[in-house]
């Protein structure tokens, strides 16, 4: 706890002491900091936290401004528990926070170290977290060679991190942190944590041992699945888009999107549908206007291109009829006309705003 007072980064949800916070912009940056870089979270979390101020605030919003608001952060059903969540307290805990890792655990999307970080960082409760750099310096200072994706590594450290709570008992909450901290900064993932500057260093098994390199075990690397999509960039004469919202599940849920076709059986059939429209769009020219790569966590995304601008008579038609080959599926909901500066207002995925650049869109 003394090293993290001198050495802490300075981040918009640490406006308080450990165990004083406001339970309700812990949650936000816990949500948020899951599987995402804190350098992205930080401009993220000022901008939502002056949109939705308080838990009352996001519980009374529409969920289509709190997905704009999330957009650019990924992994987008976390922003729907939140919200989900901001309803329940408000709902059925009168506004007001449990203040209990048991009550926390009823939020929808709250899991065992939310709940944990939740009731230590703004309750002060002795709780335990443990997330992948809590793991990792426990087991480097105990010298454990173990996979750290294997059940019994995470129940052995749970155990650990209790442990560690009840000693630190009122303290808890800062000492979580500072655990937090020292694993995300200074005993990093990979073959080179930075052992120099470690407060742990002269208690360190592995660093004993000279094993913290590979400690814990490397994951095994997943091969990233392959997913082809055509973006449309339909533009009417007065220069909006035809856009359409995602639906509730999978990929992107819930954003805004110019029309997109995502075939799964390849592209063929879409490339060939595009050449000679039929539907909704007969007699629209489409023309490839570029391909991009995306890379994400679990996907390598290629992404077509096509744009076209139509008649106004064409433009009524596009709203209500089918778009794509014959039995297709499509992506979208309500379909609408907008202009570039609202859709992107609306909140859409960087792939798609790195498509209709790409496409001249702005």
């Amino acid at each position: 706890m003394a090293w993290f007072d001198r050495a802490k980064r300075d981040l918009p949800w640490r406006d308080l002491p450990a165990g004083k916070r406001d339970p309700y912009r812990t949650l936000v940056s816990e949500a948020m900091l899951q599987q995402t870089q804190v350098s992205r979270v930080v401009e993220k979390f000022r901008a939502f936290i002056e949109r939705f101020p308080t838990v009352e605030a996001l519980a009374a919003a529409d969920e289509r401004d709190v997905m704009a608001r999330w957009a650019g952060l990924g992994y987008y059903r976390r922003a729907r528990n939140l919200h989900a969540a901001a309803r329940h307290v408000v709902e059925r805990c009168g506004g007001t926070f449990p203040s209990e890792v048991e009550g926390l655990l009823e939020l929808p999307g709250v899991g065992r170290y939310t709940a944990g970080a939740i009731a230590s960082l703004a309750m002060g409760r002795p709780a335990p977290i443990v997330d992948g750099n809590v793991a990792r310096v426990m087991l480097r200072v105990q010298g454990r060679d173990l996979d750290q994706q294997a059940p019994a590594t995470t129940a052995w450290a749970w155990r650990q991190a209790e442990a560690f709570a009840a000693a630190a008992g009122p303290f808890a909450g800062a000492a979580n942190e500072a655990m937090m901290e020292l694993g995300a900064t200074v005993c990093t993932p990979g073959p080179a944590p930075a052992c120099g500057a470690c407060p742990l260093a002269t208690c360190c098994e592995a660093k004993r041992l000279g094993t913290q390199a590979r400690i814990p075990r490397p994951k095994k690397a997943k091969a990233p699945t392959k997913r082809w999509m055509a973006v449309l960039a339909i533009r009417d004469p007065k220069g909006r888009l035809l856009c359409e919202r995602r639906g509730a599940e999978g990929l992107w849920a819930g954003l805004h999107q110019p029309v997109t076709l995502e075939p799964e059986e390849g592209a063929e059939r879409v490339r060939a549908w595009l050449a000679a429209p039929t539907g909704a769009c007969r007699g629209v020219r489409f023309a490839r206007a570029a391909a991009i790569a995306r890379q994400l966590t679990h996907r390598t995304l290629t992404v077509e291109v096509h744009e076209a601008t139509v008649t106004a008579a064409a433009a009524k038609r596009l709203t209500r009829g089918a778009i794509g080959p014959p039995g297709g599926q499509g992506t979208g909901l309500e379909r609408r006309w907008m202009m570039p500066r609202a859709l992107a207002a609306a909140g859409m995925s960087k792939a798609h705003e790195a498509a209709l650049v790409a496409a001249g869109a702005g």
